[in-house]
C-alpha cells in the first residue's frame, strides 16, 4: 500500500510592495526607534520653570526688603542671591547631565564628607550669635549642615538599595536611623536644631519609600516621643543641659507667644503683625515691619512674613501655589524613577522641601515653633540656595534617566 508523498512547499518570496517580516527578534526593519531628546530637553519643563520662578521672586522680595539695610548698598543681598542662583542653577544643570545611579558607588565617600565637613565647621567655623555654624570664605559662609542634607539623601537611598531584600528586619531600620542621627545631633551642637530636624525627615521617608512596615515606625514614634521627654523634662530637672536655653524657649513660646512678648514671643508676634498687615494685596513700599526692622530677620528665616506685608494675601498664594507646583511635580518624577534608587532620591528631595516649606510658613503665622528652617529658594543664602539647586539637579537627573530609559524601550512616557 503507498503512501502519498505531499509536494514540497516552497518558501514564497515577497512581492517587492510587500512588507518583510524581521528575522529579528528585537529590532523591527520597518520601524525607526524614536530619536533620543537633545541633552537640554531631559531637564522637565514644569519643574525647571517653577524654580526659574521662584528665583526670581526671591529677587523682587529681596530688592524691596533689603533695600536699607546696608548704606550704600541697596542692592546689595539682591546682586549676592542673583550669582548664587547663577552658580546654582549651572550645578543643577550639570548634575541633571549626569546619571545619578553612579553615586550609589559613592555612598562611603558621601557620609565621609558628610561628618567631615560638619566637624570640620565645629573646629573652624565662626560664631555668629552664639552659633558655630559656617565657615567663613571669600564670598559666602559654606553652611556644611545645607549640603549635608543632600548627601544624607544619596547615602541613606544607597543603603536601603543594599539591603532591598532585608527591609523587614529591625537591623536595617536601626542602620538607617543612626546614620541620620550621627549628623543630625552633630548640627544640633552647632546649635542648628532645624537642619537636625529635616536629617530625620530624609531618613523617615526614605524608610517609607521603601515600604518598611508599621511596627518599625510605631517603635520610632515611641522612641522619639521618650527621647523627647528626656530632653525638655527629665534631664533638665537633674540638671542636665542638652538644649540650651533658648532653643527650649523657641520651641516653646510658639504655644503662647503673648506670654513674653519682648523676649521669646517675639518673632513671631512681629511676624504675625507682618502677615496681618499685608490683607489683600500687600502694603508695598508702606511695609513698616520690615522697612522699620521690627521683622528680624527678615530675608532669611522671615522672608514670607515680608511676602505677605509687601504683597498680601495674593503674593502669597502665588508663591504657596509655586511651591505646591513644584511638590506636586517632584513627586510625578518620583512615580517616573527606572530604579529603586532613584525612587529613593526623589522621595528624600520631597520630604526634604516639603518639610521645610511647611515649618517656615508654619513658623511664620504661628502654628510652629522658630527652629531656623530657611524657606527653599525664596529665603537669602549661599549655601541653602545652592543646596537647594542641587537637590533639584538630582530631581532633574532622575527625570532625564527615566527619559531615556524610556527611549530605549519605544514607549513614551506621559507628560
Amino acid at each position: 500500500m503507498s503512501t502519498a508523498i505531499p509536494p514540497t512547499r516552497r518558501r514564497r518570496s515577497a512581492a517587492p510592495d510587500e512588507p518583510r517580516l524581521s528575522t529579528n527578534p528585537i529590532h523591527a526593519p520597518d520601524e525607526d526607534a524614536p530619536p533620543a531628546p537633545p541633552p537640554l530637553l531631559w531637564l522637565d519643563p514644569l519643574l525647571t520653570l517653577t524654580t526659574l520662578a521662584l528665583a526670581a521672586c526671591s529677587l523682587v522680595v529681596l530688592n524691596g526688603a533689603t533695600r536699607d539695610d546696608i548704606p550704600g548698598q541697596p542692592h546689595y543681598y539682591v546682586e549676592r542671591q542673583g550669582a548664587y542662583f547663577l552658580v546654582g542653577l549651572g550645578l543643577m544643570v550639570l548634575l541633571a547631565r549626569m546619571d545619578y545611579t553612579r553615586l550609589r558607588e559613592l555612598k562611603y565617600g558621601l557620609y565621609t564628607l558628610l561628618i567631615g565637613a560638619v566637624l570640620l565647621v565645629l573646629a573652624a567655623g565662626h560664631a555668629t550669635r552664639g552659633s558655630t555654624r559656617a565657615i567663613s570664605l571669600p564670598f559666602f559662609s559654606f553652611q556644611a549642615s545645607e549640603l549635608g542634607k543632600v548627601l544624607l539623601v544619596c547615602v541613606l537611598s544607597a543603603i536601603v538599595v543594599d539591603r532591598r531584600r532585608r527591609l523587614s528586619e529591625r537591623e536595617t531600620t536601626a542602620r538607617v536611623m543612626l546614620l541620620a542621627l550621627i549628623p543630625a545631633a552633630l548640627v544640633i551642637v552647632q546649635p542648628d536644631l532645624g537642619s537636625g530636624m529635616v536629617y530625620v525627615v530624609i531618613a523617615l521617608a526614605t524608610l517609607y519609600i521603601a515600604g518598611t512596615g508599621w511596627r518599625h515606625f510605631a517603635a520610632l514614634l515611641t522612641l522619639g516621643a521618650v527621647s523627647l521627654t528626656l530632653v525638655l523634662v527629665a534631664a533638665p530637672a537633674v540638671g542636665v543641659t542638652v538644649l540650651k536655653p533658648y532653643q527650649v524657649d523657641r520651641l516653646t513660646a510658639f504655644l503662647n507667644p503673648s506670654e513674653n512678648p519682648s523676649k521669646q514671643g517675639y518673632q513671631q508676634i512681629q511676624s504675625k503683625i507682618a502677615v496681618g498687615a499685608g490683607q489683600k494685596t500687600g502694603r508695598g513700599k508702606q511695609a513698616t515691619q520690615t522697612k522699620l526692622n521690627f521683622l528680624p530677620e527678615h530675608h532669611t528665616d522671615f522672608i514670607f512674613a515680608v511676602v505677605g506685608e509687601q504683597y498680601g494675601f495674593v503674593g502669597a498664594a502665588l508663591i504657596l501655589s509655586l511651591y505646591a507646583l513644584l511638590i506636586w511635580r517632584s513627586l510625578r518624577i518620583l512615580t517616573m524613577a527606572k530604579n529603586l534608587f532613584g525612587a529613593l532620591v526623589a522621595g528624600g528631595v520631597v520630604a526634604m522641601l516639603m518639610f521645610q516649606v511647611f515649618v517656615n510658613v508654619g513658623m511664620t503665622v504661628g502654628i510652629m515653633p522658630i527652629t531656623g528652617v530657611t524657606l527653599p529658594l525664596l529665603s537669602y543664602g549661599g549655601s541653602s540656595v545652592l543646596t537647594t539647586l542641587l537637590a533639584i539637579g538630582l530631581l532633574q537627573s532622575v527625570y532625564a534617566q527615566a527619559r531615556i530609559a524610556s527611549t530605549l524601550k519605544h514607549r513614551v512616557l506621559r507628560f
